[in-house]
C-alpha cells in the first residue's frame, strides 16, 4: 500500500494520530494546506459531518480521502458537547476554553461516586473519487471526567478524560497521560481506523 491518502483535517493533533495509526500499514497520510476549502460541519451526527468533509475534500483534491468527526459526550450534560465539541465554548479549537466550559456546566451537579461518565466518539468516512465508493466506520471509548486536567500529551479534551478500560493497565489515567501507542490501542479514533484498514487496503490494491 504505497499510495498516499489525504486526511481532511487542519488539526495537527488528529493528523499526528492518523499518521501513527497508519505507519504499520505503509500508508502515507497527507494533511491539508491553507489552500484547502473550509467545510461547514453542520451535520446532526458525527457520521454526517465526516461524510460531508470527505466528499468535499475528495472532490477538491481528486485523491482518496479520509475525514473524521469526533467529540466528547458527557452523560450528565445530555451527551453534550457531542458534534459541537470543537467549538463548545464558541471559538473553534480553543481547547482550554472548551475544557473550562465542561467544568462550569458540571458545577451544579453532585459528582457521582464513579465520576461523571463520558465517552469519546469518532466517525471516519473514506471516499475514492475515482470510483465514487464511500465507506464509514466508527469507534468509541468509555471513561469519566477528571477532577482537573492531567497530562501533557494529546489535545482537545484528552487532559480531562479518564480512561475506563478495566482489562488494561490504562485504568484511571487521562488520555493526555498515555503514550501514543497506549492511546492508539484504546482510543475512539484508533478503533475506527482499525475497522477502516481492511477496506483501505482493498481499495489501494485496486480491488473491486
Amino acid at each position: 500500500m504505497a499510495r498516499a491518502i489525504i486526511f481532511a483535517t487542519k488539526n495537527g493533533g488528529k493528523l499526528r494520530e492518523l499518521r501513527h495509526l497508519c505507519e504499520a500499514f505503509g500508508v502515507e497520510v497527507l494533511g491539508l494546506g491553507d489552500d484547502a476549502p473550509d467545510v461547514v460541519e453542520d451535520g446532526a451526527t458525527f457520521e454526517e459531518n465526516a461524510l460531508k468533509k470527505a466528499r468535499a475534500i475528495a472532490t477538491w483534491s481528486n485523491k482518496l480521502t479520509i475525514a473524521d468527526d469526533s467529540g466528547l459526550e458527557v452523560d450528565a450534560l445530555g451527551k453534550r458537547p457531542g458534534v459541537h465539541s470543537a467549538r463548545f465554548a464558541g471559538e473553534h479549537g480553543n481547547d482550554a476554553a472548551n475544557i473550562n466550559r465542561i467544568f462550569a456546566e458540571l458545577q451544579p451537579f453532585t459528582r457521582p461516586s464513579r465520576g461523571f461518565t463520558a465517552r469519546f466518539r469518532c466517525a471516519l468516512a473514506m471516499i475514492d473519487p475515482a470510483t465514487g465508493r464511500e465507506h464509514v466506520t466508527s469507534g468509541s471509548c468509555e471513561g469519566e471526567i477528571a477532577l482537573e486536567p492531567r497530562g501533557s500529551n494529546g489535545f482537545g479534551y484528552d487532559p480531562i478524560f479518564v480512561v475506563k478500560e478495566a482489562t488494561t493497565a490504562l485504568e484511571d489515567r487521562t488520555m493526555a497521560e498515555l503514550s501514543a501507542d497506549e492511546k492508539a490501542a484504546v482510543s475512539h479514533r484508533g478503533q475506527a481506523m482499525r475497522a477502516m484498514i481492511p477496506t483501505l487496503a482493498s481499495w489501494l490494491r485496486g480491488a473491486t
